[in-house]
């Protein structure tokens, strides 16, 4: 009965991946989205991630909070472990597939891209993207890029938003 009530439990606090993030110790600002699986996010270490306030975590989205490559050096010093913490700033994107390695820092207003692998700090207001991710641009040139390139369809319906985007963008259909 213990084992049913404890997986009826992770189902729930798994439908709030900030309640379930915090749980496992994460430091977890206000109005944030994380929608990666946290159990997989946040790794062996959770508690060495502290996540700033308005900050979007996507899918499959890693933390690594050590150094397993010690592995190699555990014949001859069988207690190693090397740990490092990671620290995301306020209104911060990550974008899908992202790893971010530790003992990293991400400053406030950065975008980074998808299947980034985030090896060193990253400098606030900057947009980051790469295998190793590396500056693209500045904060203000993405969002004067964005704003050109937008369509305000946040409050439509599924339904409402096709018909817009398929009326406007015809040739995105072509």
């Amino acid at each position: 009965m213990r084992v049913i009530l404890r997986i009826i439990k992770r189902y729930f606090y798994m439908r709030d991946t900030v309640k379930y993030a915090k749980k496992l110790g994460v430091k977890v600002g206000e109005n944030c989205k994380i929608l990666s699986n946290p159990q997989k996010a946040f790794g062996s270490e959770p508690w060495l991630v502290n996540i700033g306030n308005h900050v979007e975590i996507t899918a499959n989205v890693q933390f690594i909070t050590h150094d397993g490559g010690v592995w190699v050096l555990r014949e001859k010093y069988p207690e190693i472990d090397v740990f490092g913490p990671i620290r995301v700033g306020d209104n911060v994107f990550i974008g899908t597939g992202t790893v971010i390695l530790p003992n990293v820092t991400i400053g406030d207003n950065c975008v980074i891209g998808a299947g980034s692998i985030v090896t060193r700090d990253i400098i606030s207001n900057s947009v980051y993207a790469g295998v190793p991710a590396k500056f693209i641009k500045t904060f203000d040139e993405y969002a004067v890029t964005s704003l050109d390139k937008a369509v305000y369809t946040q409050k439509m319906t599924i339904q409402q938003k096709e018909e817009y985007l398929r009326k406007e963008k015809l040739e995105w259909f072509k």
